[in-house]
C-alpha cells in the first residue's frame, strides 16, 4: 500500500535533479567547455551515479541541451513574430526576442563544431533561418533592406555576426540586452544607423522582456 506514495517522491526528485544538472551544465560549460562530467556532477551537488542515470555520457547531456534550446528556439520564434508589422520592425523584434535564448544557450556555440553534429545544429537554427529570410525578402520587396545580397545569404550573414556577438559576451568582451545587435542587425541589413537605432529603442518597448535576466 506505501509503495506508490514512495514512488512519487522519487519521481519528483529525478526531475528535480535533472533539471539542476541542465542548469548547472549551462553555466558550468560556458566557463569551461572541457569540464568532466564528473566535475559536472559536483557542481550540480548531486553524487556521479545520479548525474550518469540522466546522461550516461557527455554526448547525451549535449543532446539534451541541444533539445532546450531547439524548444526554446521554436517557441521564442512563435513570440518574436507580429503580422501586419514593417520588416524593419520584425527583424528588430525577433532579434530582441530570440537574444535570451541565444544569450542563455551560448556555451554550445563553443561545443558545436565538436561535440554536436552540424546537420543537428542546422536542424535547431532552421526555424529562426526561415522566419528571418522571409522577413528579408518583405524587406527587400519593400525598399527597406539592401537588395545587393540574396535574402538567404544575408541570412546567413546576419546569424554570422549574432553568433559573433554571442561570443564576445562569452568571452566577457562585452554585454547586450538585445537591443544592441538588433541596431547592428538593422544597419547591417541597410537601414541607416539613426533610423535603426529609433525602431528599435521604440520596438523594445513592445517586447516586455528583459534579455538579460534570463542569462
Amino acid at each position: 500500500m506505501s509503495k506508490p506514495v514512495a514512488r512519487e517522491p522519487m519521481r519528483s526528485n529525478s526531475r528535480s535533479n535533472r533539471a539542476r544538472i541542465l542548469a548547472t551544465a549551462r553555466q558550468e560549460l560556458g566557463r569551461n567547455p572541457d569540464i568532466t562530467l564528473e566535475e559536472l556532477a559536483r557542481a550540480s551537488g548531486v553524487v556521479r551515479r545520479t548525474l550518469f542515470g540522466h546522461f550516461p555520457g557527455r554526448a547525451a547531456l549535449l543532446e539534451a541541451l541541444a533539445e532546450e534550446a531547439s524548444e526554446a528556439l521554436r517557441g521564442a520564434v512563435a513570440g518574436g513574430v507580429k503580422q501586419e508589422e514593417p520588416a524593419e520592425r520584425a527583424l528588430a523584434r525577433f532579434v530582441i526576442s530570440m537574444w535570451p535564448v541565444g544569450d542563455r544557450y551560448r556555451m554550445l556555440l563553443a561545443l558545436a563544431r565538436r561535440d554536436l553534429r552540424m546537420d543537428r545544429v542546422a536542424e535547431i537554427l532552421a526555424p529562426a533561418r526561415a522566419s528571418v529570410t522571409a522577413i528579408l525578402e518583405e524587406g527587400q520587396r519593400d525598399g527597406v533592406f539592401h537588395t545587393n545580397v540574396p535574402p538567404a545569404v544575408l541570412s546567413a550573414g546576419l546569424e554570422a555576426l549574432t553568433i559573433a556577438l554571442l561570443e564576445g559576451v562569452n568571452t566577457g568582451a562585452w554585454e547586450d540586452d538585445g537591443t544592441r545587435i538588433a541596431v547592428a542587425t538593422l544597419i547591417a541589413a541597410g537601414v541607416p544607423e539613426k533610423r535603426a537605432s529609433a525602431v528599435v529603442d521604440d520596438v523594445a518597448t513592445t517586447v516586455g522582456a528583459n534579455p538579460a535576466a534570463d542569462a
